[in-house]
């Protein structure tokens, strides 16, 4: 029998699902009553885009090395991360396709990045991105180019020469204990479920943070390939963790037994939805009823949130507003509570 692992760094990348992935941290952070290690005063994350220090974190001082989850968006910097976990914790992040990964980032970025605001759209801005990636706006442009491997905590713009491709994967083997893959998310979530020893409802999850169908811009095949080039560091990135990611399946579940539990998560999803949800969906931002349930709006995506049953008993009502509540409520929610004494979190939208 293992035993449940409650110290959990999850590095949060973005466009990657893992959204979706902070929302499981935080239930099962309350369902246990863990400490979790939140961005400190007004900061809505641990410092991102600057390189992760310990001091980003609310209370570090007197709290010390007690957190147990750690999962809001940071730059990974593995010494100043260990100051805030403990010794054991266990550290896992996600990887996407970085052909879906830019299309996400371009739409819900492209009034934040220069490169993306001064384009048309996305097939425009790879056909010659030099044109439009400035090198005095770096530190605007990161969503622009290998975005995966500068959350990771390294140069976005460095050669891809193989050495130091190797050399810089090699090192996240040794800080990190499992990568997962978002596009084969339900796969993940198993995969995560049995190296952390959790339950089926600890990873249980409504889609969060997904944008509307008609916001997906259609890449050109030339603009897929280019892709490939233009973001090399995390093409690099995304196959040796999707070879790592398979193999480490085969070795602990099994392919048969991973699409049993696939369809079991996908059963307790559906049910959920059921009890919860009134439109059985994801609506668009206008048709959300409870303004309060609205998620942070971005670019030119329209990101979906959910409307609850009317009537739901209390207890069923706070398991079904915890499953759609999105990121930054929750995050507030929860500082709220772990920090009553301090002045809340400026949510600038109702």
């Amino acid at each position: 029998p293992c035993h449940a692992k409650s110290n959990v760094m999850f590095l949060k990348t973005h466009k990657t699902a893992s959204s979706t992935i902070l929302n499981i941290m935080f239930r099962f952070a309350e369902r246990y009553n863990l400490t979790v290690a939140l961005p400190a005063n007004e900061l809505f994350h641990l410092g991102y885009p600057e390189t992760f220090k310990a001091t980003f974190v609310e209370e570090f001082q007197s709290i010390g090395q007690n957190y147990n989850i750690m999962c809001n968006h940071l730059r990974f910097n593995p010494s100043e991360v260990r100051k805030v976990m403990a010794a054991n914790t266990f550290y896992f992040s996600i990887l996407r396709n970085p052909i879906h990964l830019l299309e996400s980032s371009y739409v819900y970025y492209k009034d934040y990045v220069p490169a993306f605001r001064i384009s048309k759209d996305v097939n425009e801005y790879l056909a010659s991105p030099m044109k439009y990636y400035l090198p005095v706006n770096y530190e605007e442009n990161i969503y622009a180019r290998n975005i995966m491997w500068f959350d990771f905590g390294y140069n976005n713009n460095a050669e891809d020469k193989k050495k130091y491709i190797q050399s810089v994967l090699r090192e996240i083997e040794q800080n990190f204990h499992l990568i997962l893959i978002a596009d084969y998310f339900d796969e993940s979530m198993i995969l995560l479920k049995h190296t952390l020893c959790w339950d089926l409802d600890d990873v249980v999850y409504f889609k969060l943070n997904s944008r509307s169908q008609d916001t997906v811009q259609t890449l050109t095949p030339e603009s897929k390939e280019r892709i490939k080039t233009w973001c090399s560091l995390d093409w690099e990135l995304y196959l040796h963790f999707n070879q790592s990611f398979w193999r480490r399946i085969e070795e602990t579940i099994g392919l048969e037994e991973l699409e049993k539990e696939v369809n079991q998560l996908r059963k307790r999803q559906k049910e959920l939805m059921e009890i919860c949800l009134s439109d059985q969906e994801a609506v668009g931002k206008d048709h959300i009823k409870n303004k309060a349930l609205l998620p942070f709006q971005a670019g030119a995506a329209n990101i979906l949130g959910y409307n609850l049953k009317e009537g739901l008993d209390n207890r069923t009502l706070r398991t079904c507003q915890k499953m759609v509540m999105p990121e930054l409520q929750y995050m507030s929610y929860l500082y709220a509570v772990q920090h009553p004494h301090k002045k809340r979190k400026p949510l600038d939208f109702p």
